[in-house]
């Protein structure tokens, strides 16, 4: 394959297994991806770069597929003289990733523990991060009753059992059996079990991201990310509640929720299509591909409150071009993707663009 190399990248806190596919062009970002715990990037991110809407996309930007430590295929046990990386630790080996492929900035696309990495990569280096996709994003630590649970349970639950629970709500185990014994059989037999269950321990440790909503004529100077962000969950996800949350504390100005109808924990899977069209429209709304089909998104101001009108898929940013973003993004407000064949409905903000409908 053209531009494919795999490279084990040496940071202070131990080797990350890195894929890259494409070439990086010019100035844009190159998107880096970011798995959860229990998967590594093929896992979690195949079906979804593997459909055919993200050939388009792929056109227009280079990938970087990040493996936590011990976590890609076929890794060996690490040493036990290795400490693994606290969660704030895993986003501080993202620096020495960029400057081992020299890559200027990253759009981010993350799933659960790769989603808070990124996240938390973004609020130290804000200057790196043009985007982020943060999928199942959950910002706060685990509670002192979460972390008591899994110390009852550990003694009775295998960690297969404890990662399937974190990817899928109770609906989707009972559901979709076939789906279930297909991600068991790939945590229990395909991950390093041992390597894993460090990495486990590491999400459960984690941190708040310590994020606050900006608020005018406020805390105006509040930490939160900087960049565009689209934050995806699935209805019946395990992990709705953590991304609403997380949703409130960040800019409205700057922040998009998708929440995916008749979508599970793992949208990248079971809906790539649809995924794909969100993720090319929010690429799109920064400023790059302008000449991309949207054919299937339709549009509507929630200032107005007007009716929902389709835009021609074929007006291009007077300003913008696919190597420079445009100076303004435009925000994107998305619910209730359903499953049906009707037109996707996606509500603009209120935030005027040069572009608008």
């Amino acid at each position: 394959m053209v531009g494919f190399r795999e490279d084990d990248v040496e940071t202070q806190f131990g080797q990350v297994h890195c894929t890259m596919k494409g070439v990086p062009k010019g100035s844009r970002p190159v998107i880096m991806t970011f798995h959860d715990i229990g998967l590594n990037y093929k896992s979690c991110f195949n079906p979804l770069f593997s459909h055919e809407d993200m050939q388009e996309i792929m056109r227009h930007f280079a990938v970087c597929h990040v493996d936590a430590p011990g976590q890609h295929e076929g890794a060996s046990t690490l040493s036990t003289e290795y400490t693994y990386p606290s969660m704030d630790q895993l986003s501080e080996t993202l620096p020495q990733v960029l400057k081992h492929f020299r890559f200027k900035s990253i759009i981010g696309l993350g799933s659960g523990a790769g989603a808070y990495v990124l996240a938390k990569f973004a609020l130290n280096h804000p200057d790196k991060v043009e985007g982020l996709v943060l999928i199942n994003i959950n910002a706060r630590a685990e509670s002192v009753i979460d972390s008591l649970t899994h110390k009852m349970t550990g003694w009775i639950q295998a960690l297969p059992d404890h990662v399937l629970n974190h990817m899928f709500g109770k609906e989707e185990i009972q559901n979709n059996p076939d789906l279930i014994a297909t991600y068991r059989n790939h945590i229990t037999n395909d991950v390093n079990q041992s390597n894993l269950a460090q990495f486990f321990k590491s999400y459960q440790s984690r941190r708040g991201l310590e994020i606050e909503r900006p608020v005018p004529r406020g805390n105006i100077n509040a930490r939160t990310l900087k960049c565009p962000a689209l934050l995806v969950v699935g209805d019946s996800s395990p992990a709705v509640e953590a991304v609403v949350e997380s949703n409130a504390k960040l800019n409205p100005t700057q922040t998009t929720l998708l929440k995916m109808a008749d979508c599970g924990g793992l949208p990248q899977v079971s809906q790539p299509g649809k995924l794909t069209e969100a993720f090319k429209y929010f690429i799109q709304g920064m400023g790059y591909m302008s000449s991309a089909s949207m054919t299937r998104l339709v549009r509507s101001r929630t200032a107005s409150g007007s009716s929902i009108a389709s835009c021609d898929s074929s007006r291009s940013r007077s300003h913008t071009n696919d190597n420079q973003p445009a100076r303004e993004h435009t925000d994107v407000s998305m619910e209730n993707v359903s499953n049906s064949t009707v037109d996707q409905t996606v509500v603009m903000s209120s935030r005027k663009t040069e572009d608008a409908c």
